[in-house]
């Protein structure tokens, strides 16, 4: 029980320094760096702390992908300006998170026309709380509100793109997003996507397993075998490792729905060790097995279906 604790509690302090940004000094932003990694034509990775960033860059202007955290705008700025003179005209937040939207207010200040599904903007505008890890976050600011929602889906045409969002419900979150830039043949995942790792699935946001399955086959579904894949958190990837990482949560899931229909408690469930042969390639996130285990034992035990 003493290790249980102690790993809990290691998993609570790796999520709230990904994700908490009011209650980290900005010091600890000091060391970050913003790297650009080329994904397609005139599309990047942009990554630092936080969710990666997408972005496209062309003479209409910078089309972005999140923002990460406040203290890091104007270092994602300098590195947006090492590849374009033009000013950043839209952001899309994929979801609310703040490792994702931290940066919204700096940018909705400096003009940016912020964009993302209609549950973005109604949870940005209040206080939140994520159950998971006893995490508070307040609500933020007017300016880094957006300005522009949508419920099913919004098409920008820009930078020479056709550029598709989407609405996935009920994925990691109950605002989640996929971008589909289909000339460049590049998707932005969001959150459904942990390259590399156990996600993180906020039910408490609305997300829930079952949506986060559907999500990722969405994503498949427009995905050949040359699209690369942004994915919200990990190293650029592609439809082969997402087709793999699918299968791995509904391996997992679908061995815990099969206990929870003989009554197994969450003690058994995680004493059998579901999905113990994914632990070398998925465990060393900002998951262990364990507690991803947990996460998905007390949504498919509301949802049992």
């Amino acid at each position: 029980m003493h290790t249980q604790r102690l790993i809990q509690g290691y998993v609570i302090s790796l999520f709230i320094s990904l994700f908490s940004f009011p209650v980290i000094a900005d010091d600890s932003f000091s060391t970050v760096e913003i790297q650009a990694r080329p994904a397609g034509e005139g599309i990047y990775m942009l990554t630092g702390k936080g969710g990666n960033i997408g972005l496209s860059i062309g003479t209409d202007g910078v089309f972005l992908i999140d923002d990460q955290f406040a203290p890091l705008t104007d270092k994602v700025l300098t590195t947006i300006g090492q590849l374009s003179d033009e000013p950043v005209r839209f952001l899309l937040n994929t979801h609310w998170h703040p490792d994702h939207t931290g940066g919204n207010e700096n940018l909705g200040n400096s003009g940016t026309v912020i964009v993302a599904h209609d549950n973005v903007r109604r949870r940005l505008s209040v206080d939140n709380f994520i159950e998971m890890f006893n995490m508070k976050t307040a609500a933020t600011a007017a300016a880094g509100l957006p300005v522009i929602t949508f419920n099913d889906a919004i098409t920008f045409h820009f930078n020479g793109e056709e550029i598709d969002v989407r609405h996935v419900m009920n994925a990691h979150t109950d605002g989640d997003a996929i971008v589909h830039f289909k000339r460049s043949n590049v998707i932005h995942a969001g959150d459904t996507y942990f390259s590399g790792m156990y996600p993180f699935i906020d039910t408490n946001s609305g997300g829930s397993v079952d949506g986060y399955l559907k999500a990722i086959d969405q994503v498949l579904a427009l995905a050949d075998d040359k699209t690369v894949i942004i994915p919200g958190h990990g190293t650029l990837s592609n439809k082969q490792e997402l087709r793999a990482y699918r299968d791995m949560i509904w391996t997992i899931s679908d061995r815990i729905r099969h206990m929870l229909g003989e009554q197994a408690s969450l003690e058994q469930v995680q004493a059998s060790m579901p999905g113990k042969e994914y632990d070398a390639e998925y465990g060393g996130g900002m998951l262990n097995n364990e507690t991803f285990v947990k996460m998905l034992y007390e949504d498919m035990a509301r949802d049992p279906s």
